[in-house]
């Protein structure tokens, strides 16, 4: 049997994650979400997406082999794995956009709100001229589906383009990150094992980093909002967390956490229904302002039922496809959330709040009619910070490395060349880690203390 140190050192794990980082974002630099003006012929391309798609594999297999290194019996630090993830994200940060088309999005939508176009009425086609262009056709006449607080954010960045657009992006990872911490330890989670899952995790890197998903924002505003509410600032809590839900709606479910941790501090039989309407009125002000202040108006609220891509591959879009019956299939889904919901709400005592509200957003991602990996981060963030060691956090960390490996480079479906290039570099790099786990062998067995 190959000793532990063999393949779950630290250190090499490190810097073999440090190698599938770079070889990303090389890759990206012919087969990632490139301005339409950048892109290249259809053979740097090739090489790209199988260059990428390498690095994906040792990615992926870099974090699981240090997560049993955080499960051994001599875990890495805090420290040590805050420094690992800035060595694999520094490659990630410097490439173009990867995995996804939406920074464009964003760009479009920050600067149509600049010049008082209504985001909620119009799509990317209504500004027209090359940045307009940047976005998929299929999101060319649609509407946007995000909060007035984003698109504060988005103006902002406009003046900086795809930098600053990834600045709020790192920004939202940062917030994610210290209040992970906080989280973890108010709920007796170890907070290295929360670090592994919850802010090494390849989806983080993929999507909240090179991709620049507005996700990091409401998920470190929403971490922020747990950790008032387990800090006895219940008031402030629901502020945050309902400026995260200006940024994306489903972080509204963490109003039902901070209302379950402000009543159990309470005494007397309606003291959830009194945080709950408490919860209610500070939300509803919060909104009120945040709207009147981003000058946006209320659209937003009309634009939550923007139209979701026919070929979604959510579980209920695929069933409903499968049997000529999307809007049935999509309604189903909607009416197992809602059950789902009901459930944890009735068991948050014993699963606690946070952990409770992973499960349901969970619930969200999987069930709801739309579905990408970076989605996933929603229920993923939470659970990191609250889930008991067990088939959970086994589940979370398998579905990370199924879904890293989901989406192409450049954001698209694959045709069939793309995915049997994918599949060939991804081949190669779990040639090269079965090469090295053979050479790595000898070492251990030649190690002192180590069994043959």
């Amino acid at each position: 049997m190959l000793a532990p140190d063999a393949i779950a050192d630290p250190r090499r794990c490190r810097w073999l994650g440090f190698a599938g980082s770079v070889a990303v974002a090389v890759g990206g630099l012919t087969a990632g979400a490139l301005p339409v003006r950048d892109a290249v012929g259809p053979y740097g391309g090739r090489l790209g997406l199988a260059g990428a798609y390498f690095g994906l594999v040792l990615l992926v297999a870099a974090w699981w082999w240090l997560g049993r290194a955080v499960r051994g019996p001599e875990p890495p630090g805090e420290r040590f794995l805050l420094v690992t993830l800035g060595i694999w994200a520094v490659p990630l940060v410097l490439g173009p956009p990867l995995f996804s088309r939406d920074v464009y999005s964003y760009l479009v939508q920050g600067t149509m709100a600049a010049a008082h176009m209504d985001v909620y009425a119009h799509g990317a086609d209504r500004l027209g001229g090359p940045l307009a262009a940047e976005v998929p056709p299929i999101w060319q006449h649609t509407p946007t589906p995000y909060g007035p607080v984003f698109l504060v954010v988005a103006r902002a960045a406009v003046p900086l383009g795809i930098v600053g657009m990834r600045l709020v992006a790192l920004f939202g990872v940062a917030l994610m990150i210290a209040f992970l911490l906080v989280l973890a330890e108010r709920c007796g989670t170890d907070r290295s094992a929360a670090l592994w899952l919850g802010a090494l995790n390849p989806l983080l890197l993929l999507h909240l980093v090179a991709g620049a998903h507005n996700d990091a924002v409401m998920l470190g505003l929403l971490g922020a909002g747990l950790a008032a509410a387990s800090g006895r600032w219940p008031v402030w809590a629901a502020v945050l967390v309902t400026l995260a839900a200006l940024v994306k709606v489903p972080a509204v479910l963490g109003l039902f956490a901070v209302a379950s941790i402000w009543s159990n501090r309470l005494h007397g039989r309606a003291r959830l229904v009194r945080t709950g309407l408490a919860t209610l009125a500070v939300a509803v002000a919060t909104t009120m302002v945040a709207t009147a202040a981003s000058g946006t108006g209320y659209g937003w609220i009309g634009a939550l039922g923007t139209p979701v891509s026919a070929h979604n591959w959510s579980l209920t879009g695929t069933l409903g496809r499968l049997t000529g019956a999307v809007p049935a299939w999509r309604f189903l889904g909607v009416a197992a959330i809602a059950v789902v919901l009901l459930l944890v709400w009735r068991r948050r005592h014993g699963l606690g709040p946070v952990y409770a509200l992973g499960i349901g957003l969970a619930a969200v991602a999987l069930l709801g009619p739309a579905i990408r990996p970076w989605y996933v981060l929603w229920a993923l963030f939470p659970i990191a910070a609250a889930a008991p060691r067990g088939r959970v956090r086994r589940w979370a960390a398998v579905g990370s490395c199924v879904l890293a490996l989901a989406v192409l480079p450049d954001g698209f479906a694959p045709d069939v060349r793309q995915l049997m290039l994918a599949v060939g570099g991804g081949g190669l790099a779990a040639l090269a880690l079965l090469t090295w786990r053979a050479a790595a062998r000898p070492q251990a067995a030649d190690a002192p203390g180590t069994l043959p």
